[in-house]
């Protein structure tokens, strides 16, 4: 019983970043209709770029993190204004190979400045287990889990109330309309990436807070686009619900699953989840259903 108690608020936590990284996805393709294959790559580039400030550069983490923002936004505005911009009206199928282009560009750039396989973060929660009931669980989940809980907070906060957060959700739903009232779309296409990532950028930080630094985190950037399956390629909602449930899998499959299969075995289940979804229900939990007429 404390062995699925604990599996069950690890993989809750791990799944909440999942979610969290796949909010950039979906809000890319909600502004513009673009895939984003770069997802991996951005978070990881977001990892080590904090490890850059916090142990090569030494700031301290009130520095550091913003550095980290600041990194973020201006990664969002460099890949929608040098390379989609110009590809506006072109075939939808440029845009996202064009995101494929960025996410080999990325990679390489990340394994030319920062070459070691793997790293760890400095401690950046207390290390102290916590009991919850029976199960001991370390204190980075629990506070993974509610930082990624706040983010999503403001997060919908925002979209609900602030103009920008309004404007966004408008172009969603109809760009001629947005473009009507006098508001560039080009402009929220900008925000919406550099929004995205940032919410990367986090998500990358909190997951390399729990199993450091490594090229894997490409993977977890995959992992995050069975989120996105399984909840919708446009639902923030599906998106938040459908973490939680990929995590647990993860974790409670993992778990329990390894010493009957192989090791490992894991890492698998959210793409095994992906196939199922993909063969029941295609456009997920609370994706629009489109029907479209040839």
């Amino acid at each position: 019983m404390a062995e699925l108690l604990q599996y069950t608020i690890t993989g809750t936590a791990v799944g909440m970043v999942y979610a969290l990284i796949a909010l950039n996805f979906a809000l890319i393709w909600k502004s513009s209709s673009v895939a984003n294959l770069a997802l991996g790559q951005i978070v990881l580039a977001s990892s080590w770029f904090t490890y850059g400030m916090l142990v090569q550069a030494k700031l301290p983490p009130w520095l550091g993190f913003p550095m980290v923002i600041l990194f973020a936004l201006g990664l969002g505005w460099t890949i929608e204004r040098l390379t989609l911009r110009p590809l506006i009206a072109q075939p939808i199928l440029s845009l996202i190979t064009v995101t494929l282009g960025i996410a080999y560009f990325i990679e390489g750039a990340v394994n030319f400045i920062w070459p070691t396989s793997v790293a760890a973060l400095p401690s950046l929660f207390p290390k102290e287990p916590v009991m919850i009931g029976t199960a001991a669980v370390s204190q980075e989940y629990i506070w993974v889990a509610a930082i990624s809980l706040a983010v999503f907070c403001l997060l919908s906060l925002f979209f609900r109330y602030h103009k920008m957060g309004i404007a966004m959700r408008a172009t969603a739903d109809d760009q001629l309309a947005v473009q009507a009232c006098g508001i560039p779309v080009t402009t929220i296409f900008s925000r919406s990436w550099m929004f995205a990532c940032v919410l990367a950028a986090i998500g990358g930080v909190l997951v390399s807070s729990i199993g450091g630094i490594t090229f894997g985190l490409v993977e977890t950037g995959l992992k995050a686009f069975s989120v996105v399956i399984l909840g919708g390629l446009d639902s923030f909602v599906g998106a938040i619900i459908a973490g939680p449930i990929i995590g647990l899998a993860e974790s409670i499959g993992g778990g329990f699953l390894t010493p009957l299969t192989w090791p490992g075995f894991k890492d698998i289940i959210p793409f095994i989840i992906i196939i199922i979804v993909m063969l029941i229900k295609p456009y997920g939990l609370f994706g629009e259903e489109r029907i479209e007429r040839i």
